[in-house]
């Protein structure tokens, strides 16, 4: 594992943290806000701020597309809520509402949600779509993700 500092998205204000690798399993906290950098949870964002995930963290991101009114959406969340605890903090886990963002569910042509995608390093590196349960979401993104 390399001991260079990762850049980090603060999932409260959006600000880019730089943490020591091996500080990730010690809770790290924001340097603006104070927040922590990891919560365990799915993280909710809009355009911007899902550009600046994307575009800044050098940890894998992982985007659940989804839509209020979808009922596999709905279904899958809890699963990906508990994804979430075991990924993290490896891997930053977020939520995309579709019908928020419809430019960025444009940009990246998400055709059917729930859908997940895997981000690595700013490029998406997988994509699938479909209801998973959190043992499968898991699997799936341990196996994309370099």
């Amino acid at each position: 594992m390399s001991t260079e500092p990762l850049h980090i998205v603060c999932p409260h204000c959006h600000t880019t943290n730089r943490v020591a690798t091996a500080a990730l399993a010690q809770a790290p906290d924001c340097g603006k806000c104070h927040r922590p950098l990891f919560t365990g949870h799915p993280v909710a964002l809009d355009e911007a701020a899902f550009d600046k995930h994307i575009a800044r963290s050098q940890v894998p991101v992982l985007v659940d597309f989804w839509a209020p009114w979808c009922g596999p959406c709905r279904m899958m969340a809890p699963a990906f809520e508990q994804a979430a605890a075991q990924l993290e903090p490896g891997m930053r886990l977020v939520k995309v509402n579709t019908e928020e963002a419809q430019a960025l569910a444009s940009r990246l042509q998400i055709r059917s949600i729930p859908t997940l995608a895997l981000f690595v390093d700013g490029r998406e590196v997988a994509r699938q779509p479909g209801a998973m349960g959190a043992a499968d979401i898991v699997r799936w993104a341990r196996s994309h993700r370099r």
